[in-house]
């Protein structure tokens, strides 16, 4: 049974960091059984709504899951970001996560990418992970955003945990980029003949 809930809304989005959403990619680059994925966490400050939106989809899927064993097991879990979607941000100098809760979603290539939609919900990758004409720069990590995912619970071979699937992502508003980066436009540039060089850029 899905455990699909929405993070962020129109008036209320929540902030998007570490995201892939073009070519899927090996987790830390290192080839794995798992396949390449697609990314994105999102970012809430404490107090917010979307805490309690994220608790009851994680307390349901594991309760679906474990039945009445699931509170001690999920309380486990929570314990250790890395058998959780979701971990204090106090635990990482990341930028951005201070005073954060953050929630990490994956989707597996083999699953088909998720929907990644602009603010009017035209979409901005192309089925072949290409962008859309004019669509570079629309999400990046520090924009805001509004993120579906599916909660999953893992109980196999390689122990228990709760997961996160990404089933879309939609953009929002604008944000201070992370890393102190800028926004990316390709406003800026012109097309660029064939045959031209490098001196054609300065």
């Amino acid at each position: 049974m899905p455990h699909i809930v929405k993070l962020g809304s129109p008036t209320d989005p929540v902030r998007c960091s570490f995201i892939v959403l073009a070519e899927p990619e090996f987790y830390q680059g290192k080839p794995t059984p798992a396949g390449r994925r697609w990314d994105a966490t999102a970012l809430f400050p404490y107090g917010s709504q979307w805490k309690k939106v994220v608790d009851d989809g994680m307390e349901a899927c594991a309760k679906e899951k474990w039945a009445a064993k699931y509170k001690p097991i999920l309380e486990n879990l929570l314990s250790d970001s890395k058998l959780s979607c979701l971990m204090d941000g106090k635990r990482k100098a990341y930028d951005g996560y201070e005073g954060h809760w953050a929630v990490t979603a994956h989707r597996k290539e083999k699953d088909g990418r998720p929907l990644v939609m602009d603010s009017d919900r035209s979409p901005i990758y192309q089925p072949s992970n290409e962008l859309y004409p004019g669509k570079a720069g629309r999400i990046y990590s520090g924009c805001y955003v509004v993120m579906q995912i599916n909660f999953w619970a893992q109980d196999n071979d390689n122990g228990k945990a709760i997961r996160a699937e990404l089933v879309g992502i939609q953009r929002a508003k604008d944000g201070d980029a992370f890393s102190g980066g800028i926004k990316p436009d390709d406003a800026s540039f012109d097309e660029i003949t064939e045959g031209g060089d490098a001196s054609d850029l300065v």
